[in-house]
């Protein structure tokens, strides 16, 4: 469609000519990193934005300009930007001493305060990210089963070695991988009979994030516990985004118990973790008073920053309340955004559950990966920048997760953002 080329590239010369300092900061940069990045998923073309400051939910970028921060971080940032209390608890941290080379209280206590929101986590671990706890949840269903191959999903997201959309990355860790689709029982069963036996692990997001903030059919996560059971697989629930959509995660709302779960983002109050845990006969392979214990480094598994800053979160910050009506606000924010198009009468929806969720240049029904390869990318790329010139800070891809400081006053500049910008665009959407 020339005439959608035309107004996207419209929308990118006057993104560029607001945003000199931005393009000026990334040209500087690419002198030391590839395109001055060295996080991919925030790049995107002309050029990202560098932001300045943050506060509550505001963002000022490198030009000053203001915006409602409706990303949170990748879903990271739940608590928004200097949460006073978790600032108070990293300042005391730094008070006692960084790097104190051995065991702290602290890291003892967050384990507790995760184990009485996730009970399936009879003992668990510390790491840096979200992508570490993956590979040692991995590593601990490979060595306990004496396998090798895991079962993953088209389309699925579990760090930077172990992504999934198209199928798979060149930079992915080498396991011997099973691909299987989305919400497609009869395609996991054909797998698991071919492959059952081999089978060390099913890994599974209970909503793909990445991957286009798809929700899991409940019965076909229930059905994945027993085919994990039926081939003597660990069922693996990678919760680092679906643990904030209540207090147990999404496990807690479907009643699902998995072998192994994996958590990340904001479990650390805003600063570097990630934590693998569930059934005692598996996770104490790790204890090392066991003759031929696994082993599982990391200077920085049990710093004091993020255990103090965790501990605060948790304990002070994110009750079960906290979480409820942040999610029923997304649940909120999602029905009102859908309602924008529907009055406007084009084919875009928000998908997603609860405080995340994602823009989707489709109508219809969307259930797996598949159901997205006939988005037009063009028309996600013309919203974002327009909303980003009406005030409005989100993922190029349409990504959105609302922070605890995100509130009704937001949501309804948020609303009002999208409607402006479909109102301009409306002969250019999809209906």
């Amino acid at each position: 469609m020339k005439d959608l080329d035309q107004a996207l590239a419209s929308a990118i010369a006057r993104y560029r000519a607001n945003n000199p300092k931005s393009e000026g900061q990334m040209l500087a940069a690419c002198d030391v990193l590839p395109a001055g990045n060295t996080r991919s998923v925030l790049f995107h073309g002309p050029f990202p934005l560098y932001m300045a400051r943050g506060e509550g939910c505001r963002l000022w970028d490198a030009d000053g300009h203001a915006y409602i921060d409706a990303l949170g971080e990748f879903t990271a940032g739940i608590y928004g930007h200097s949460e006073p209390r978790i600032q108070a608890a990293i300042v005391g941290a730094l008070q006692g001493g960084l790097n104190l080379s051995s065991h702290t209280e602290r890291e003892a206590k967050l384990a507790r305060e995760i184990q009485r929101r996730f009970p399936s986590l009879e003992l668990l671990r510390f790491t840096n990210s979200g992508t570490e706890a993956n590979l040692m949840a991995l590593a601990a269903a490979t060595a306990h089963t004496g396998r090798r191959k895991v079962l993953v999903f088209d389309g699925a997201y579990h760090g930077g070695v172990l992504a999934f959309g198209g199928g798979g990355s060149p930079v992915n860790v080498p396991h011997d991988w099973v691909v299987a689709r989305y919400n497609d029982l009869q395609d996991v069963k054909a797998r698991v009979a071919q492959h059952g036996s081999e089978l060390a692990a099913i890994l599974v997001e209970p909503m793909l994030g990445a991957g286009g903030c798809i929700p899991a059919e409940p019965a076909f996560l229930q059905r994945l516990r027993a085919l994990a059971d039926e081939c003597g697989a660990l069922l693996v629930l990678d919760e680092v985004m679906t643990s904030r959509l209540s207090f147990g995660g999404r496990q807690g709302q479907l009643g699902i118990r998995p072998d192994l779960t994996t958590l990340g983002k904001y479990f650390g109050g805003g600063l570097s973790f990630g934590c693998f845990g569930g059934r005692e006969d598996v996770m104490e392979r790790f204890d090392p008073r066991r003759p031929g214990a696994l082993g599982h480094a990391g200077t920085f598994n049990n710093n004091v920053l993020t255990m103090a800053a965790g501990l605060a979160g948790l304990t002070e910050v994110l009750s079960a309340e906290a979480l409820e009506a942040l999610n029923t606000r997304g649940q909120r924010l999602r029905t009102s955004l859908n309602a924008v198009f529907a009055a406007h009468r084009v084919g875009l929806q928000f998908t997603g559950l609860g405080s995340v969720m994602q823009l989707q240049p489709l109508a219809g029904p969307l259930r797996s990966a598949d159901d997205l390869k006939a988005a037009d990318d063009r028309i996600k790329a013309l919203l974002f920048f327009e909303l980003v010139e009406r005030g409005i800070f989100l993922a190029r891809r349409g990504l959105v997760a609302l922070s605890l400081p995100f509130g009704d006053a937001e949501a309804a500049a948020f609303v009002s953002a999208l409607d402006g910008a479909v109102a301009k665009c409306r002969d250019l959407l999809p209906s």
